[in-house]
């Protein structure tokens, strides 16, 4: 499995972002993101990156199911605190995706497209994390299970190698290989199993 079959098979997000628009930063504010760019954030691609990609793309089609996403316009929700486990990962992949940010985000033009402030953690939602619409207060609560893809026994068995420097070139390359299997694998393989990402409807957040 290569890096750049996985980048072009995994689903792509197609969002507006109208402050692009106006800035002229994109034609007609059109963005295009994709898993590469998501790896390209984090500077590593991992089943948590994956993990966070599939739940932004999933949330934001139950939240724009017949237009395109409006980037801006998503409020991110993380249960847990910024710095517990893989949440600030998952929470930057999501920003990136949705234009969510904390308290050092873009403040706006003239009233118009905050970002500051839509990246909220340590939240009282029952899911890993929630996208709220703030035009409409659409919600959707959204958790991954990455077990639904299963990791070779060799990861296991090859990594400790790998992170002792003791791994011969032959099992470098043997670890990689199942490690982008597994990315596959929920990218592309069970990228719409709705057991690996559980996408939850809200009642409208008022």
């Amino acid at each position: 499995m290569e890096l750049s079959r996985l980048f072009a098979a995994a689903p792509g997000i197609a969002l507006h972002d109208p402050l692009a628009a106006v800035l002229g930063s994109a034609p007609d504010g059109l963005l295009q993101y994709g898993f590469a760019d998501a790896v390209q954030l984090c500077g590593h691609a991992c089943p948590t990156v994956a993990g966070a990609y599939l739940m932004t793309l999933h949330g934001l089609r139950q939240l724009y199911p017949e237009q395109l996403p409006q980037r801006g316009g998503v409020m991110v929700r993380m249960r847990q605190a910024a710095s517990d486990g893989t949440t600030g990962v998952i929470a930057q992949v999501a920003g990136l995706i949705t234009g969510a940010a904390g308290e050092g985000g873009f403040g706006g033009l003239a009233g118009q497209f905050r970002r500051r402030g839509l990246l909220q953690f340590s939240q009282d939602i029952s899911s890993l994390m929630q996208l709220v619409r703030l035009d409409s207060g659409a919600a959707v609560n959204l958790d991954f299970d990455s077990s639904r893809a299963p990791a070779a026994a060799e990861i296991g068995e090859l990594l400790p190698r790998l992170l002792a420097a003791e791994a011969t070139p032959e099992e470098v390359e043997r670890f990689q290989a199942c490690w982008r299997q597994r990315l596959y694998d929920l990218l592309v393989t069970h990228a719409d199993d709705p057991l690996l990402v559980r996408v939850q409807p809200q009642p409208a957040i008022t």
